[in-house]
């Protein structure tokens, strides 16, 4: 069976499975939603934002070289 078949197969099972654990607790996708919309804090965002310069900062000076 081909890699991308197999892998479209498991993520339908994934889905089905998400869909009856869904049905059988009362959750609906709006608390999933919600779940997966969080927010971050000022600082938090800061420290995503600083690492994300010193990577950049740490490819160009690889560039350089």
């Amino acid at each position: 069976m081909p890699m991308p078949e197999l892998i479209a197969q498991i993520d339908a099972e994934i889905e089905r499975l998400r869909q009856v654990r869904n049905l059988l607790t009362g959750t609906g996708m709006v608390n999933e939603a919600k779940r997966r919309g969080g927010k971050l804090s000022a600082e938090g965002r800061a420290r995503i934002a600083a690492a994300q310069r010193k990577r950049w900062a740490a490819k160009k000076r690889a560039a350089k070289q």
